[in-house]
């Protein structure tokens, strides 16, 4: 229940569930705390009960928190530029990268991730295909041609393999099928 994007089956009742991302947003900020979470419920139409664990502050661990934060070796943090048209898929990838230590900046088209690379200068572009107007296959060239250096990574929800291909012939240095695997797309943004 608490991995990313899982539901259970909606009825008629709730045809506009959430992104199910909820509980798992819940569970890594409660372990970046140091703390757990559990859930009970006695079964279908019973309720559930969530039990949130956390230790007690004290001074030394907020010293020890701040040693950790700073120690080199720990995950570097990078600049991501997040393209994507649907808003609630990008503040949950912008959220989970920010948790993971990374400075995110959202634009909803392409011509805002053109702009926007040369402003924030990005280490790493999440670039959806599927954009309004200009979409990322051409995104994705123009950016090569404005920072060749760029590590751009495909965000659609097609997986085959002339999309792959396609995606590569654009420029793209990866390629995510939605719904992306965040624990893969966690492990490509801190080794670029």
């Amino acid at each position: 229940m608490f991995d990313l994007f899982r539901q259970v089956e909606r009825g008629l009742d709730r045809s506009k569930g959430g992104l199910g991302i909820g509980l798992t947003i819940v569970q890594r900020l409660v372990e970046l705390h140091g703390g757990q979470v559990e859930a009970y419920s006695d079964g279908l139409n019973k309720g559930s009960e969530f039990l949130v664990t956390l230790p007690l502050a004290t001074s030394d661990n907020a010293v020890e928190v701040q040693t950790e934060q700073t120690h080199p070796g720990t995950v570097c943090c990078k600049r991501v530029l997040v393209v994507e048209d649907d808003e609630d898929i990008a503040e949950t990838l912008s959220l989970l990268l920010e948790l993971a230590g990374h400075q995110v900046v959202i634009v909803h088209e392409g011509s805002g991730a053109l702009a926007q690379t040369k402003e924030f200068q990005p280490d790493v572009v999440l670039l959806d295909i599927g954009l309004p107007g200009m979409d990322g296959y051409e995104v994705a060239r123009r950016l090569r041609e404005q920072s060749p250096e760029i590590t751009l990574a495909a965000l659609t929800g097609y997986g085959l393999e002339s999309d792959r291909k396609r995606a590569e012939a654009a420029g793209f240095n990866a390629h995510f099928v939605k719904p992306v695997d965040m624990e893969a797309l966690r492990i490509f943004v801190n080794e670029c």
